[in-house]
């Protein structure tokens, strides 16, 4: 194996938190032994600053840009593509939405969009707290419910359940598969020496499509116990006993 993709939110950190000093010394160990690369749903920007500048290769807005943060911590922007979103008539159709299934209490802004052409669905509002997003639908069930009528509705997006509390809009066909495809044969990688870690392959979750393509999976269930889960890719300790 060449190549370790990873997830974000839920895999390496708590939704939108830092990148804890456990989790990032276990990156530092990995990046002694394969080439990492994170494949997120959020911008280069984002998820850099989320991870503390760690250097890593960095897929942003699932695949639509190409980053490096450096040694020195540095952001390097490679590719950034953009696509045009026609942002009324996604605010109309959320509007449409919020009516039909109750979600008409919320705070901030009703629509979310972003320079790429993504566009978000917070269910909360932009202002809503972390602790309102991560109480409101910890399983996913209440949005893997709606996920068909929400699809439906944006047939020009890859709709996901994002995130603790929305739905993510990704210009099609951009998709964390599309993202990591691209990628690899851009470098020369086989899908034979990758393997992708996530937290969410289950219906509408963004790293479905990496599931569902056959992707070597590792899922993680608790971002805390990352190391543990991933200690089996790390060569064994000088003098271990592996009979």
């Amino acid at each position: 194996m060449k190549l370790i993709a990873f997830d974000l939110d839920g895999t390496l950190t708590q939704h939108k938190s830092p990148l804890e000093e456990g989790n990032r010394a276990f990156l530092t160990l990995l990046a002694k032994e394969y080439r990492l690369l994170m494949v997120g749903a959020g911008d280069c920007g984002r998820i850099s600053s989320q991870m503390g500048f760690f250097p890593i290769e960095i897929l942003g807005n699932y695949g639509m840009q190409y980053a490096r943060v450096d040694e020195t911590g540095k952001l390097v922007m490679i590719r950034e593509e953009t696509v045009y979103c026609d942002k009324e008539k996604v605010s109309q159709t959320i509007e449409l939405l919020r009516e039909r299934f109750g979600f008409t209490s919320f705070r901030g802004e009703s629509a979310l969009f972003f320079p790429s052409g993504c566009a978000c669905f917070p269910v909360l509002g932009t202002e809503a707290t972390l602790e309102e997003k991560l109480a409101f639908d910890p399983d996913r069930s209440v949005r893997r419910a709606l996920l068909p009528e929400i699809r439906a509705a944006f047939p020009e997006f890859e709709v996901f359940v994002g995130g603790s509390s929305s739905f993510d809009f990704a210009p099609r066909p951009y998709n964390k598969y599309y993202a990591l495809v691209r990628f690899c044969r851009d470098n020369g990688i086989s899908f034979d020496d990758v393997t992708y870690v996530g937290d969410d392959p289950g219906e509408g979750g963004n790293d479905e499509p990496v599931y569902r393509a056959g992707v070597p999976f590792v899922r993680i269930y608790d971002y805390r116990k990352l190391p543990e889960t991933l200690a089996f890719l790390l060569p064994a300790p000088a003098g271990a006993n592996n009979t």
